[in-house]
């Protein structure tokens, strides 16, 4: 089985990567940086998924996790939103795809983030939602995970913070984040223990978003 992953050279694509791999898989990546993979069945690619040019000729996917993205920057909407579509263009419409799954965010549900990060994260999903339609004729699925946080080293600077820390999970009901290990695991359920599931879009937030009441009641 061959599964492609965007953003595999650190932390969910590359966790994801190394789960996969640890599966039996032969794995794709594709990303602006080298891997630190070294393993005969990964194929790492450098290329800019915002420039379908540089995309190379993979054949024969049967997963695609799109996973690429950038936050708060003046790409945010040409590399998360452009580029996965590029990506999925390309490689999902094909006989052998079985399932696309695509990173979104908790931000594209609730709109608390960067402005031009959430307008990206949202079109994935309505992207996503066309892409299942599609995909009906290979009996295909996709689907997307909107995440809230996770221990990435890319989030250091609110983890390392204790006070932007505690403000955070003063707002997440489980008073926790997702290790990239859960991610992975939710990644391949999606894409390959799933068989039914098609055009949803999963919030993963600890909470955050659906379980902060706000009802008040006086004590008797």
């Amino acid at each position: 089985m061959k599964i492609l992953i965007t953003g595999s050279s650190k932390g969910i694509g590359l966790n994801t990567a190394r789960f996969f791999l640890m599966k039996g898989f032969e794995v794709y990546g594709i990303d602006l940086l080298p891997s630190s993979i070294e393993n005969e069945h990964y194929h790492h690619y450098i290329a800019d998924i915002s420039k379908k040019e540089t995309l190379p000729e993979i054949k024969g996917l049967d997963y695609i996790f799109n996973n690429a993205g950038l936050q708060n920057c003046e790409d945010d909407i040409s590399n998360n939103l452009k580029g996965t579509i590029n990506v999925t263009e390309k490689y999902a419409f094909q006989g052998y795809i079985k399932s696309v799954l695509f990173n979104a965010s908790a931000s594209a549900n609730t709109g608390d983030e960067f402005p031009e990060y959430v307008a990206s994260k949202a079109g994935i999903i309505g992207y996503m939602k066309n892409v299942a339609i599609r995909l009906v004729e290979f009996g295909a699925t996709a689907n997307s995970i909107s995440l809230g946080g996770v221990l990435t080293d890319s989030n250091g600077p609110v983890i390392k913070d204790r006070a932007c820390w505690k403000k955070i999970m003063d707002a997440t009901p489980l008073m926790k984040w997702m290790s990239e290990d859960e991610v992975s695991e939710w990644v391949y359920f999606l894409l390959v223990t799933n068989k039914s599931a098609s055009g949803i879009d999963i919030l993963i937030d600890n909470g955050e978003a659906n379980l902060n009441s706000s009802f008040v009641w006086p004590k008797e």
